[in-house]
């Protein structure tokens, strides 16, 4: 890591793993995160940058309230040349948020990106490590079923677009298990944030 920079971590994992505790975790923690999947909606609510991009290619999946997901999502699932323009459309917009968020925090010894599919689509470009959070397979299977609208071909649908926890554990550079207790991993973010940011400080 250069100095005069953050030490920025990659954050991620698979549905049900807990990665939203975690990433809560190190604010708790004064980290500043940026947050992917927020962005995302924001860019796509009433008023965001990318609904009339979306609406010109995909017409009658948007409306007063900004992206309509239910419609957005059946315009483009199981057809890849649809997700390739959607994602045109919204990737550009996303690591324009990234970089203001980045320009924002430049003070910060770390800050983390909070990214569900950095394995599965973005990539660790721009990241100076990456942490998986994870839990037994049991544990994550408990956390998803119990999500209302949830059910076991759902789940397991889900699972065969998302790389393996194995393989994500093993491409790591630092992993946080969340099948223990809440103190127990709150313990492990702590232990990583001094690791990471405290020679900064």
């Amino acid at each position: 890591m250069s100095k005069g920079r953050p030490f920025i971590l990659g954050l991620t994992g698979s549905i049900g793993m807990g990665k939203s505790a975690v990433a809560a975790m190190f604010q708790g923690l004064g980290v500043p995160v940026f947050d992917a999947d927020k962005a995302v909606h924001e860019l796509q609510g009433a008023g965001g940058a990318c609904v009339e991009p979306i609406e010109r290619a995909f017409p009658g999946t948007t409306g007063p309230q900004g992206v309509d997901r239910q419609k957005l999502g059946a315009a483009v699932f199981g057809n890849p040349e649809a997700l390739g323009r959607l994602e045109a459309i919204v990737h550009p917009e996303v690591a324009g948020m990234r970089r203001a968020f980045l320009a924002e925090n430049s003070a910060a010894p770390l800050i983390v990106f909070d990214i569900p599919l950095l394995y599965e689509k973005t990539g660790s470009h721009g990241l100076d490590a990456v942490v998986v959070v994870s839990a037994p397979a049991p544990t994550q299977r408990e956390r998803v079923l119990a999500r209302p609208g949830m059910t076991i071909d759902k789940f397991e649908h889900i699972l065969k677009l998302q790389v393996p926890d194995a393989d994500k554990r093993a491409r790591a550079d630092y992993v946080i298990d969340t099948g223990a207790s809440l103190a127990e991993t709150r313990h492990a973010v702590q232990r990583l944030v001094h690791r990471l940011a405290g020679a900064e400080k």
